[in-house]
């Protein structure tokens, strides 16, 4: 009998592992597809990126197209919908990419067809996350049976927030979304940080049992960033805009609230706090001291003018990626013996 049971749960592991290395290359693959065909319709309709005065060493980037987060959301939903079981936690989280990729887009479109740098009112995108973070809510708790009780992983601690988790939520997506939105600077930065951290929650949702449709989430969004560096690395034939930025944001997110890892996320997405923190510093410092603390935030632009070029950046950020994202992973999976999933 065990030698039965060892020999089945080995069979479940292999088809699960299959399913998500079908998936993911499968996102990747279309990506591929995609993007030469999906690059030049944007060329053609001229939508082109906008550059603000102040980023002259950007400067030979105009033109160049954006929204190509949609190739990154066809790519994903595609065998998203074709292999999984669409359970409730993995449609929320499906459902929060597709419906923060509108918002993203509605701002692109803002962008692009105004000729200007800047999209959407900050209350009318700050409107959508709200409707965006109700509903996430509202799928995790009634549907996808998560509860308010948030774990302090890796301690054995929990905090109840009852009614108030609806808030958490709300801070959780909109926090993360725009942390990879702020990232989202140089070719491939924030494509590929953004790979390194469904990689990590990949590795959560598989070795935590009923998350199986998780998995194959993370791995499909996982899949489609990858596909997509192979047009956005540096020199970048395309970007994604807040498009892809908002939506892969808001994909991270989710999947924390679904995992019950949203204080976890502060370690796995830890190049997007520090991008976001260098702008909530910069912003403090020159308010209340009139001194500036970076010569420009977010933290990569910094570095860009201090000579570095776009590709040191961009892999030093993926080594620290990596590592957040592998720190992550391995608390996760430490705590989980002592810690229940939602």
């Amino acid at each position: 009998m065990n030698l039965l049971g060892a020999a089945a749960a080995h069979q479940l592991i292999t088809s699960q592992a299959g399913r998500v290395l079908i998936s993911a290359s499968a996102s990747l693959l279309m990506c591929l597809f995609f993007s030469p065909k999906f690059i030049e319709f944007l060329r053609v309709r001229s939508f082109g990126q906008s550059i603000q005065e102040e980023l002259d060493h950007h400067a030979a980037k105009k033109g160049t197209p954006i929204m190509g987060g949609i190739i990154i959301l066809l790519s994903f939903a595609i065998p998203y919908i074709c292999l999984s079981t669409r359970d409730a936690k993995s449609m929320g989280v499906f459902a929060t990419v597709l419906a923060c990729g509108l918002l993203g887009f509605c701002d692109d479109y803002t962008k692009a067809s105004k000729r200007r740098s800047l999209g959407l009112r900050a209350r009318t995108k700050m409107a959508g996350m709200i409707l965006i973070s109700v509903g996430l809510w509202f799928i995790a708790t009634h549907w996808g049976h998560v509860s308010t009780s948030v774990s302090l992983r890796p301690i054995d601690a929990h905090i109840d927030l009852g009614p108030f988790f609806v808030v958490f939520v709300y801070l959780v997506v909109s926090g993360t979304s725009n942390a990879v939105n702020l990232t989202d600077g140089l070719d491939g930065l924030a494509a590929g940080c953004c790979a390194i951290a469904y990689l990590a929650y990949v590795g959560i949702t598989f070795i935590t049992a009923g998350y199986h449709d998780l998995e194959l989430v993370a791995g499909c969004l996982c899949g489609g960033c990858i596909g997509f560096l192979w047009f956005n690395s540096f020199p970048a034939s395309v970007f994604m805009g807040d498009t892809g930025s908002l939506a892969l944001g808001g994909g991270i997110a989710a999947l924390a609230i679904m995992t019950d890892t949203e204080f976890l996320l502060i370690i796995i997405g830890g190049l997007f706090v520090i991008e976001a923190l260098s702008v909530i510093i910069q912003v403090f410092s020159f308010r209340v001291f009139h001194k500036r603390v970076f010569k420009m935030a977010p933290i990569h632009h910094h570095f860009a003018m201090e000579a570095w070029s776009e590709t040191k950046i961009m892999l030093r950020f993926w080594i620290v990626a990596a590592a957040c994202g592998a720190i992550g992973f391995t608390l996760y999976q430490h705590s989980i013996h002592g810690l229940a999933p939602h």
